[in-house]
């Protein structure tokens, strides 16, 4: 079955990106020329994800914004004969179809997804955190696709983590290694504080099933939060779920220093800004 859906949980406070988030949303901070959250989009597009759910609350206006039609701006470019920004424009509402699901109360990412239940339907479907910004030669997403397509049942990226750091993530237990990059689970635990059952850890892409939305109905709240490895953790233990060690470079760009590295990275491999951004780079070097 081809998956077209994919949910975006962007209701969060983004309290790491203070004060900038005051009144911004996290995810329409801009990273070079385009906000965040585009480029987990585009990545969702080249996968074949055709219609995106974005779970919103309040103050999130601004990314509905961003990926509807502009008007009165195009009109502007048109008359103005700049023909490069009206295409570049005019194809953000165009990717694919958006929707928005309001999340009254933030209780967690596993009920942020739960709140798609009714778009979703029975169809199995993608998570995004945007948060997590990849540069890749192929689609984060669309690798994980690709393990899904083979086994039919949830499949994780994965990334390897310092042992000490592992207390920050969702860490994977793994089972059997399926191969050089593929890991049948047999479990996973959220935030371990201590002896964690392996150093991969979970990052902001996911390929679910119905079988998870299920599962996220049936979980107890935990200080107030429904959590998602929760609900992928029972699924597995009646059927098979696998980690996917992706390839791709991955930035945190929730938090200031991940958010400064993206920034680096992605200007020095744009064609047209790499040489004077070196030049800036070496004053401070």
């Amino acid at each position: 079955m081809k998956i077209r859906k994919a949910v975006f949980p962007v209701a969060g406070f983004g309290t790491r990106m203070l004060p900038a988030t005051k009144a911004i949303p996290k995810e329409m901070i801009t990273l070079v020329d385009k906000p965040l959250i585009q480029y987990a989009v585009e990545e969702a597009v080249e996968a074949g994800i055709e219609e995106i759910i974005f779970i919103t609350g309040r103050f999130k206006r601004a990314i509905e914004d961003h990926f509807d039609k502009s008007i009165e701006l195009e009109i502007a470019l048109k008359e103005s004969k700049k023909e490069k920004e009206y295409e570049i424009l005019s194809k953000i509402s165009e990717m694919c179809d958006f929707i928005t699901v309001r999340q009254k109360e933030q209780k967690g990412l596993g009920h942020a997804i739960y709140c798609a239940r009714d778009v979703l339907g029975k169809d199995p479907f993608v998570v995004i955190l945007p948060d997590d910004i990849i540069s890749y030669k192929e689609s984060v997403t669309g690798q994980l696709i690709k393990k899904f397509e083979e086994f039919g049942s949830p499949v994780l990226a994965i990334t390897e983590v310092p042992a000490e750091e592992t207390y920050k993530y969702g860490i994977v237990d793994i089972e059997k290694k399926m191969d050089e990059r593929t890991f049948k689970l047999k479990g996973m635990v959220e935030k371990p504080k201590s002896n964690p059952p392996s150093n991969y850890a979970i990052i902001g892409r996911y390929v679910l099933t119905y079988d998870v939305l299920k599962a996220i109905e049936e979980c107890d709240t935990n200080q107030g939060e429904i959590q998602l490895t929760d609900a992928i953790r029972k699924v597995t233990k009646d059927q098979s779920s696998y980690g996917y060690l992706y390839d791709g470079l991955r930035f945190d760009c929730g938090n200031k220093i991940g958010y400064l590295d993206a920034t680096i990275h992605f200007a020095l491999n744009r064609d047209d800004l790499k040489d004077d951004f070196t030049k800036i780079l070496k004053k401070y070097c």
